[in-house]
C-alpha cells in the first residue's frame, strides 16, 4: 500500500502529501499490445478479457505536467474501443506519440492505461505549473492540447496534436496515479462525492459544445431540441442542458423505465421508440420517418430547431428528415455505425444544416463543471464499481446493460467520500444529485 495514497485519503495536508514518498509502482487497469488480435473473427469481442488489473510504473514528469492521484473515474465508450482494438488498436496512437520525442516517448509502452474521466488529488507538479499546488482536488478534462500551437488559442480541438487522454496517449483514468497537463485541470465541484465529480467531464462538456457553446448548434431560449438516447451518457446531460438553458427538449427513449426516469428530469416530452410503430423498415425508411416528425409535432407542436445525434446509422436519415426548414443536426459521434445515408433534398432544399462538434476545449470544460459547482447541472452517475472490477464496468458500457454515467472507485475506499460542501449539496438537493444512482 502506497503511504501517499494513504495520505490522500486522510486528508493530509500539502506539505505532509510532499513529504510522501512518489511511488515508483501503483495500480492500474489496462490493455496488452501483445494481445490486439485477441478477437479477430469474433462477434462478442467482451472487454472482460483484453483489461487487465496489475502493477506498472510511474512515468517521469514532464515540466508542464501534475501527478494526480485518482480516486474515482468513469466510462466512456472510448474505453470500449481501446479494450477491443477497433477502429485502429490505440497502441497505434501511443507509436505515434512516442516518436514526438522525450516526453511522448514515455507513452510509447507494451499497455496502455484506458479512461478518460477521473476526479482525485494532485500530489506532485512539474516546475512550469503556476496554477496549481499540490492538495488541489480536481477532475480532468480529456483534452490534452500542446499549448504552443498557435490554433489551440482559437480552439482547443482544432490543434494538430490535440489528443484524447486516456485513449490517444497513456496514463489514463484506470490508475491510482495519472499523469496530465496541468490544462486539464479543473477544480472539484465541492459538493459532489469522488465518483459524482468524475462521472461529468467528458459526456456533459461535449453535449455543452454540441447545444450551448460557439462551435456548435448555439441553441438559444424557445428551441425545440430533438435527444437521441437520452438516457445515455450524452443524452442525459442534453437533457438538463436544454431545459436549464430555456429550451425545449424532446426525449427520445427505448423503454418506459427510462421514459419515467428522463421525466423526473424536468422532461416534459418523451418518445418511448417501444411503443411506436415505425413502419416495417423502422427509422430507415420514409415511412418511419415520417412517423417519428409526427410525433414530435404531436407532442411538442412544431419540428426541432436542433437534433442532438450521436447514434449515427441507425438514425441519421430521420434526424435529417425532422430537422424543421433552418434546422441544425450536431453530430459528435456513430455509435450505431460510421456510414450514413441520408436523403440529401430534405437537408438542402429546406436549408438545413449538419454541424459535426468533436469533443470540448479547455474553456468548456472549466464552464461546464462550473454549472456542476452551481448546481445548474447534476451527475447522471448509475452504477458504481471497485477498481478490480474494471472490466465488468466497461463491459456494462459495451453492452449497453447501463443508463447515464458508469463509475469506477480507483483510491477512494467506499462510495461517497469526498463531499467538502454537505451544506450546498443539500441546498441543491440529494434527489436530483443521486437520481441515476442505483438504475
Amino acid at each position: 500500500m502506497s503511504e501517499l495514497l494513504d495520505a490522500v485519503r486522510q486528508g493530509a495536508s500539502p506539505a505532509e502529501l510532499l513529504e510522501c514518498d512518489l511511488p515508483t509502482r501503483f495500480q492500474a487497469a489496462y490493455t496488452l499490445r501483445d494481445e490486439v488480435g485477441i478477437f479477430e473473427g469474433e462477434t462478442d469481442k467482451d472487454v472482460r478479457r483484453s483489461i487487465h488489473v496489475g502493477e506498472v510504473e510511474m512515468p517521469e514528469l514532464a515540466p508542464d505536467e501534475v501527478v494526480v492521484a485518482v480516486m474515482a473515474a468513469a466510462v466512456n465508450f472510448n474505453s470500449v474501443w481501446t479494450a477491443i482494438f477497433e477502429p485502429v488498436p490505440t497502441f497505434a496512437f501511443l507509436e505515434k506519440l512516442g516518436r514526438t520525442g522525450r516526453w511522448g516517448a514515455r507513452h510509447d509502452l507494451p499497455y496502455h492505461i484506458l479512461g478518460s474521466d477521473a476526479a482525485g488529488v494532485v500530489v506532485r507538479v512539474g516546475e512550469s505549473v503556476r496554477r496549481f499546488r499540490v492538495g488541489d482536488k480536481v477532475v480532468v478534462s480529456a483534452n490534452a492540447v500542446d499549448e504552443q500551437d498557435p490554433a489551440v488559442h482559437e480552439d482547443g480541438l482544432l490543434g494538430d496534436e490535440a489528443l484524447a487522454w486516456g485513449f490517444e496517449n497513456n496514463f489514463g483514468a484506470f490508475g491510482q496515479f495519472t499523469v496530465v497537463k496541468a490544462s486539464q485541470l479543473i477544480p472539484k465541484p465541492a459538493h459532489l462525492s469522488w465518483e459524482e465529480a468524475a462521472a461529468n467531464t467528458l459526456c456533459a462538456a461535449t453535449a455543452y459544445r454540441m447545444l450551448i457553446g460557439r462551435h456548435g448548434a448555439r441553441m438559444k431560449m424557445g428551441d425545440v431540441v430533438l435527444i437521441w438516447g437520452a438516457t445515455g451518457g450524452l443524452g442525459s446531460y442534453a437533457v438538463q442542458l436544454v431545459k436549464n438553458a430555456g429550451g425545449i427538449p424532446v426525449a427520445v427513449v427505448s423503454s418506459e423505465e427510462k421514459a419515467e426516469l428522463v421525466r423526473r428530469q424536468g422532461c416534459e416530452h418523451v418518445i418511448n421508440r417501444s411503443e411506436i410503430d415505425f413502419g416495417d423498415r423502422g427509422l430507415s425508411h420514409p415511412k418511419g420517418w415520417r412517423r417519428l416528425g409526427e410525433e414530435i409535432r404531436r407532442l411538442a407542436g412544431e419540428d426541432p430547431h436542433i437534433v442532438f445525434e450521436y447514434l449515427g446509422r441507425e438514425t441519421f436519415g430521420a434526424s435529417v428528415y425532422v430537422a424543421r426548414r433552418g434546422g441544425r443536426i450536431v453530430t459528435c459521434g456513430s455509435s450505431t455505425g460510421y456510414r450514413h445515408e441520408y436523403d440529401n433534398r430534405y437537408l438542402w432544399m429546406n436549408v438545413k444544416s449538419i454541424v459535426g462538434s468533436h469533443g470540448f476545449n479547455y474553456a468548456e470544460a472549466v464552464e461546464t463543471n462550473r454549472l456542476l459547482a452551481l448546481g445548474l447541472l447534476h451527475p447522471t452517475l448509475s452504477r458504481v464499481y471497485p477498481m478490480e472490477r474494471t472490466g465488468e464496468a466497461v463491459r456494462s458500457v459495451q453492452t449497453n446493460r447501463h443508463v447515464g454515467k458508469v463509475g469506477i472507485l480507483i483510491s477512494a475506499t467506499a462510495e461517497h467520500q469526498g463531499i467538502d460542501d454537505p451544506a450546498r449539496r443539500e441546498r441543491l438537493g440529494e434527489e436530483d444529485i443521486t437520481l441515476y444512482r442505483g438504475r
